[in-house]
């Protein structure tokens, strides 16, 4: 009759024996200009699964490095490979691997391999921390991979003078599922970060700015969190598309301007929560189109063309506790908008009165103006604003309210501005006095 507890006692020191075999073959290569190894291809080459390859601090001119086995692959010092525009520098096809401390540069444009600093296909635990790539076509590329950590690097390109296709994206996922990407400087791409049915990641802390298209962008990805970014200056700050179930909290949308530039656009998406942002000089601050059961709320609009711009083909959407401080136009719509609905925020242009002190306005309020209603339908009109011809307009809409949308209305608008810390008290009397969750 078998002894189970020597039996188990047996396998656990096999166990231990392989574990520590295993870390005993382990070994470390060094690439240096006096080390025996002075290529980091060669290193790579010639390196063990689970080996990690220490690269000293210098210029490494060469491209076409593939990890075939799990390495951390470790820059000290701030090595550079130097692609020399010859084609993609990193190529990983394994598992667990790790690259960190490079300077990665120089990939030229390839419209048909998609050339990248560092790109993976079907793999995992795939970690890039720490590196600095310059002048790529694509910066980071994964496909059809699974937890993955992109943190700390600076990835910058050069886009003056070059035009939209001829530019890839500094991060780029597709069909990759739980990445954190966490604390990257993103610029001068066609869009600072893109993702493509991408489920249940985080983006976090990340700087994406002067991007040509988009800062963020992202397409049928459901169940993701993206807080506490800032998009400065790219043609638009970030597009959600065809997705559901996102949370977009603590954002910065800073000056995105142009002709069609947003902060915030938002095409066919639903049941998702937009809370805690700032939309700050952009020409829209957030557009919305064909956007259904979206939760809108803590959010400051500052200084933007349009705070919202709320197609008629949104539904179910709730602006809640927002403030709407010195934009051009507070709310534009299409047509007569359905079903959305306003409460509890704050109009700088409101100039209703509060009989009863309890800082909630005793008239409603209108935040959609018959000028706006008038540029919606004939943009050049634009070109009238603050002049006499605005200011009877405004006077004719509240003489004649039936002209603008009759159910997009405020009825409970704040007489002051929100501090979304210190009136938390203030907001939870609104929430019990309104039913509101």
């Amino acid at each position: 009759m078998i002894n189970l507890s020597n039996y188990c006692v047996r396998i656990i020191c096999v166990l231990s024996l392989l574990l520590l075999g295993a870390e005993a073959s382990a070994k470390t290569l060094r690439v240096c200009k006096s080390c025996a190894y002075t290529s980091v291809k060669q290193a790579v080459q010639q390196a063990g699964a689970g080996d990690t390859v220490l690269v000293a601090g210098g210029l490494y001119q060469e491209s076409g490095i593939e990890i075939t086995k799990p390495l951390t692959l470790i820059g000290q010092n701030n090595p550079v490979i130097d692609g020399n525009f010859t084609g993609q520098l990193i190529t990983i096809t394994a598992d667990n691997v790790t690259i960190q401390g490079f300077t990665l540069q120089n990939v030229a444009t390839s419209y048909r391999q998609d050339d990248a600093a560092i790109r993976a296909r079907q793999r995992s635990n795939i970690r890039i921390l720490n590196n600095t790539i310059l002048n790529t076509y694509f910066g980071v590329y994964l496909q059809y991979s699974s937890n993955i950590e992109i943190t700390g690097n600076v990835v910058k390109g050069e886009n003056k003078g070059r035009t939209e296709s001829s530019l890839g994206n500094a991060i780029h996922l597709y069909h990759t599922d739980d990445v954190e990407i966490n604390g990257n400087d993103v610029q001068g791409h066609r869009d600072g970060i893109y993702l493509e049915v991408v489920k249940n990641s985080k983006v976090h802390e990340n700087m994406s700015h002067q991007n040509m298209r988009y800062g963020l962008h992202f397409m049928f990805s459901d169940g993701n969190t993206y807080t506490h970014n800032t998009f400065r200056q790219n043609g638009a700050g970030v597009a959600v598309m065809y997705t559901q179930n996102v949370r977009m909290e603590h954002n910065t949308f800073d000056d995105n301007w142009g002709a069609a530039s947003y902060g915030l656009l938002l095409k066919e998406i639903r049941d998702s929560k937009i809370f805690n942002n700032t939309f700050r000089r952009n020409t829209t601050g957030i557009y919305m189109e064909s956007s259904s059961r979206l939760d809108i709320k803590n959010n400051d609009f500052d200084r933007n063309g349009w705070a919202i711009k709320l197609m008629t083909t949104c539904y179910a959407d709730t602006f809640r506790l927002n403030n709407f401080t010195g934009n051009s136009f507070d709310v534009s719509t299409n047509g007569n908008s359905r079903q959305n609905y306003f409460e509890n925020n704050y109009w700088e242009k409101y100039t209703g009165y509060d009989l009863n002190k309890d800082q909630v306005g005793d008239v409603p309020y209108r935040p959609v103006s018959l000028y706006s209603m008038l540029v919606e339908k004939v943009p050049p009109a634009v070109m009238m604003m603050r002049s006499f011809m605005v200011d009877l307009l405004d006077s004719m809409e509240k003489v004649l309210p039936s002209i603008i949308p009759d159910q997009l209305i405020d009825e409970y608008p704040l007489m002051k501005k929100i501090d979304h810390d210190k009136d938390r008290k203030f907001v939870q009397v609104l929430r019990e006095a309104t039913g509101a969750q």
